[in-house]
């Protein structure tokens, strides 16, 4: 098979850039501040597109940057041209520069680093790693403490390899941790972010700006508007205002307007004081005609200021009358709840006294109602409770079992998991190596490197693995077998897998999941399972790597006669008889089974084009022979077994995920066929569990879905209807080639409007 060419679209980059420029005149402050740090970068990224600086789709974008570089990667893989370990000095490295007593051009990150291998230096990072006072936030971090390791456990040559490497870099890159007061500690417990993160959140919740809108309104402009009605009717003779003015109404009517600048100044979320149309507006202008030149006013305006009050009476009553006073103690008490904007200062403030890169051991102190101290700092209720959205927001920093979090759904999807399974996978991977401090900067190292973003690439080049990075290379080679580990990491990748699939069964693992998948896996001794990534249809170059064809034949021996090979209506002897291995160009990537190439081409479909809609229907087909990951984890690890008495019910929750969605309104077109293309991936998983369960059970979720399909509205089960009779067809033993009422087999990608859509898509795939 054919490869494709690549080339970078440009109008993803720009499409990007023009969001975010969109948002540059945001009224709120901390979305416009965001804008323009989004803008910085993605101007970044079209600067280096247009001068060839970066290289896009290649795994060393950055010229004269190796691949152990981390680097600033913006959504869709596409590098700003920035190093992550680069830019300004951070305050720790100024206050080392400080304590040095260095000045004028002596302040760079060059000194710094070379003041890391001085006899001092050096002193320093192994006392950082006796205590484990120290964080390492990028992976370039944990360099000089590996040299430092290196150096005084006797190993020269590895030092001098590692030093050899990063010191061109020397003055760019910051090579040494983050000092830090409190030691780290190695835990089986996980937290999905640290509290620098909550907080950052906390801060940046989209604000109530309707209640602060209307808050302002009753507790600021309505007593003004109040005062100026009075001072008017202080004015009328014979049910007439501006007839007759007191000694001090001039003086007072100027403090008042003085007042309401004054306010206005501090007071700006609610526009209305300040239109024209409003009575507010009208009888402050009238106002200051009356502390000028009060006999300039025309009869007319007199009649209009007249019109007004009597409005204003016969609605609320007189100021001061018992109608206003209750109207007013009305208004005043439905907003005399705290503004969240309010609450989440109090939050910040609790939050700033735990640990910034750690999570909350409890949240019973910062969920607390509002004690009298912070009423009087922040002016809110003494006893107010935090909002759900700002708890919901805290509680991501709670450290407990990684089954808690999924049980709370603080972990609510794979793509959490993934962000949090590394603080699991570094210990595990650590616990090879003997010297506790070793494992406890490995572990760090890890953890910083699982943060990389991944790049957008070509050419079937691989992710930047973590053994390209020389000082993780250096750490590697201290590893011992002898210490065992295998066991440990099969309960751990199992324990991981069982969650996966049980607390989200229509997802298929996130490639960020498989990650670590893999590294559990090799720590396993299962160095042989082979993992498959989801893959971009709009990227892809035309073929498979032999990692696809073992995991299909893995699944085809697991699945040989059941339900999912007759449903998806390919045969799992042909995919075991597929033996020819093609060798791509020097260059060109790894090895391909051509067989298997032109078995996904041929079950996609006749003359299926070469398109974004063509090649995704090439890679489903890839899906649905490696069952993407599912089988050969699951024969792997023994799940079969293990989860039987589960099956029935993850195939029920994907059938019933999948009506869910369905049922979900909207009219983006994008967002439709992203739906169809997940509701295709359930639907797949659903397939799979039920080819493991025996006949009764099967039958029992057929029931089950078609009385569930029943009970949706007409609509919906006209849409769906198609796709529950086209599995019934097969389960009974029929095909869909024979199908003679209009059953269906669901897939995610068509080259013609999807039949899923309903009649409404308004375009097509």
């Amino acid at each position: 098979m054919a490869t494709q060419s690549f080339s970078v679209n440009p109008a993803h980059v720009t499409g990007q850039l023009s969001r975010a420029l969109r948002a540059e005149g945001h009224s709120d402050e901390g979305v416009r501040a965001r804008a323009a740090a989004r803008i910085a970068k993605w101007q970044a990224v079209v600067d280096g597109l247009m001068t060839g600086s970066l290289q896009v789709g290649s795994r060393t974008p950055v010229a004269g940057a190796p691949a152990w570089v981390t680097l600033e990667v913006m959504t869709g893989g596409f590098a700003t041209g920035h190093f992550a370990a680069g830019g300004a000095l951070l305050p720790h490295e100024e206050a080392l520069l400080d304590r040095l007593g260095l000045t004028g051009a002596q302040r760079t990150r060059l000194t710094i680093n070379r003041y890391w291998l001085t006899e001092a230096g050096q002193a320093e990072l192994n006392a950082l790693l006796e205590n484990g006072c120290y964080r390492v936030s990028v992976p370039e971090e944990g360099a000089l403490l590996t040299v430092a390791w290196l150096a005084a456990h006797g190993q020269i040559d590895r030092a001098f390899n590692v030093l050899e490497t990063i010191a061109p870099f020397f003055d760019r890159l910051r090579f040494s941790p983050l000092p830090d007061a409190r030691p780290m500690l190695p835990s089986s417990l996980v937290f999905r972010q640290s509290v620098k993160e909550t907080i950052s959140a906390v801060k940046d919740a989209r604000r109530q700006l309707d209640v602060e809108r209307m808050k302002e309104a009753i507790t600021v402009w309505l007593p003004l508007y109040d005062r100026v009605v009075s001072m008017f009717l202080e004015t009328v003779v014979d049910g007439w205002p501006c007839q007759t003015y007191s000694e001090t109404w001039s003086q007072r009517a100027r403090e008042l307007l003085a007042e309401y600048k004054a306010l206005r100044a501090k007071h700006r979320v609610s526009e209305k004081p300040d239109k024209k149309s409003s009575q507010f507006a009208r009888l402050r202008e009238a106002l200051e005609k009356c502390v000028t030149s009060p006999k300039a006013l025309t009869g007319k305006q007199v009649g209009a200021i007249r019109t007004m009050l009597d409005g204003f009476v016969r609605r609320s009553g007189a100021p001061g009358s018992e109608q206003h006073s209750a109207l007013r103690a009305h208004q005043r008490a439905t907003v005399a709840a705290p503004l969240h904007v309010d609450l989440r200062k109090v939050m910040v403030e609790r939050l700033a006294a735990a640990p910034a890169d750690s999570g909350l051991e409890s949240l019973d102190s910062v969920e607390a109602p509002v004690t009298e101290a912070e009423a009087r700092q922040f002016n809110v209720t003494v006893g107010a409770s935090m909002p759900v959205s700002v708890r919901r927001k805290v509680e991501r920093s709670l450290i407990a079992p990684i089954e808690t979090l999924v049980e709370r759904k603080i972990i609510a999807s794979g793509e959490v998991l993934a962000r949090v399974v590394p603080q699991i996978t570094s210990q595990v991977r650590a616990a090879g190596l003997e010297d506790a401090q070793l494992r406890l900067l490995s572990a760090a190292i890890y953890l910083a490197f699982r943060k990389r973003r991944s790049l957008l690439l070509v050419d079937y080049a691989s992710q930047v693995k973590l053994s390209e990075l020389p000082w993780a290379q250096a750490i590697q080679e201290n590893r011992s077998d002898s210490l065992g580990g295998a066991a440990e990491a099969r309960q751990v990748f199992t324990q991981l897998a069982c969650i996966a699939f049980t607390a989200f069964p229509q997802q298929i693992v996130p490639n960020k999941l498989l990650t670590e998948f893999r590294t559990l896996a090799s720590l396993a001794s299962l160095n042989d399972l082979p993992f498959v990534d989801e893959l971009a249809a709009d990227i892809f170059m035309g073929g498979f790597s032999a990692k696809f064809f073992r995991a299909a034949h893995i699944s085809a021996r697991l699945l040989a006669g059941s339900l999912y090979e007759r449903y998806y209506g390919f045969s799992a002897a042909e995919v075991l008889r597929i033996a020819d291995v093609k060798p791509l160009a020097q260059g060109r990537g790894p090895d391909q089974y051509e067989g298997f190439n032109q078995l996904c081409r041929a079950l996609a479909g006749p003359d299926v084009p070469r398109s974004v809609a063509g090649n995704g229907k090439v890679i489903e087909q890839a899906q649905v022979l490696t069952t993407q990951n599912l089988g050969p984890v699951f024969d792997a690890l023994g799940l079969q077994s293990s989860l039987r008495t589960q099956l029935p019910e993850l195939a029920q929750r994907c059938f019933v995920w999948v009506c869910r969605q369905q049922a979900i309104k909207t009219t983006a077109y994008r967002s439709l066929l992203q739906r169809v293309k997940n509701c295709a991936y359930a639907w797949r998983q659903m397939i799979f569990y039920l080819s493991l369960v025996d006949r009764p059970a099967l039958d029992a979720f057929l029931d089950n879905a078609q009385a569930h399909l029943a009970t949706l509205p007409f609509d919906l089960q006209n849409r769906l209807r198609p796709a529950v009779d086209g599995l019934v067809l097969v389960a009974k033993g029929g095909r869909f080639e024979t199908a003679k009422h209009g059953e269906r087999r669901l897939l995610g990608w068509a080259t013609e409007r999807h039949w899923l859509l309903g009649p409404d898509a308004r375009s097509t795939r």
